[in-house]
């Protein structure tokens, strides 16, 4: 309980619950969309954003918003309007913004001081301003998916019969990558650029394991992803090892540990049957 005497610490854990809210909410339409792939690529091409915000001497998080966005839009462009497989356009971007961040690195004079933050992150060094504007992304996903929540539930589960009900697709999915991509860039400092998928979907994945609701999902996600960052912080304090790495880890193992009750649970369900 002496943690919580310190700012640093209090700023940790409110940066983790808001940081859950817009996870457990934007990931729940990823996994449902089945865009684990793309938000992968736009993760690792905002690392071209960062480099060229160092190398310019530049807010690096506003420049990896730039990349993020734009490799999102550009892979639903190049999928939609060029024929382009979008596996493949994802992969362009993905090694694009990968080259682009190590080259301007290289290039930039003396050290950045802040890059292993950003790749590994550490949920320890979030400020007050990185709190707003989570904060404040957290509110427009909360107000956009209480709005739109019938909308999106039919882009996500079936887009040709969202068509037919004549609800604008188009804008709705570029309204979401575009949120995809902000929830990327303000939750590097979270977990950082590797890491970043997995707190995205494993929350989700594990919601998904006793309830395929949307609406279930996006609240146990919240949940899931809240504890497990809290729980990841702790242990990460005390054991002296990066915050990023140890708060996926504690969800890797919640996320084993229920699907082995499941699948006990369900073979004793057989037995009694038989």
């Amino acid at each position: 309980m002496d943690l919580l005497q310190y700012v640093f610490f209090q700023n940790a854990l409110l940066g983790s619950f808001l940081t859950a809210i817009a996870c457990g909410i934007i990931g729940t339409y990823i996994v449902a969309r089945r865009l684990v792939f793309i938000s992968g690529g736009i993760t690792h091409a905002s690392f071209g954003g960062l480099g060229l915000g160092f190398y310019l001497n530049m807010n690096p998080v506003i420049m990896a918003l730039a990349f993020a966005v734009a490799s999102a839009f550009g892979v639903e462009w190049m999928s939609k309007k060029q024929g382009v497989r979008e596996d493949s356009a994802i992969a362009g971007f993905w090694a694009l913004g990968m080259a682009v961040g190590v080259i301007f690195i290289f290039l930039t004079p003396g050290y950045a001081p802040n890059l292993s933050a950003f790749l590994f992150g550490n949920i320890l060094t979030i400020t007050h301003g990185d709190i707003y504007w989570i904060a404040l992304l957290a509110g427009l996903l909360v107000l956009f998916f209480s709005f739109f929540y019938r909308e999106i539930v039919y882009v996500a589960f079936d887009g040709d019969f969202a068509v037919t009900q004549r609800l604008p697709v188009k804008t709705i999915e570029y309204v979401l990558m575009f949120f995809i991509s902000v929830t990327i860039v303000v939750s590097i400092r979270l977990v950082g650029i590797m890491l970043l998928m997995s707190l995205l979907t494993l929350p989700q994945m594990t919601v998904n394991l006793f309830t395929s609701d949307f609406r279930k999902i996006i609240f146990g996600s919240i949940g899931i992803g809240f504890a497990g960052c809290v729980l990841g912080l702790i242990l990460s304090y005390f054991l002296y090892v990066p915050s990023g790495a140890f708060i996926i880890l504690v969800l890797v193992v919640v996320f084993l540990l229920l699907k082995g009750v499941q699948a006990w649970t369900n073979k004793r369900s057989v037995n009694r049957k038989g």
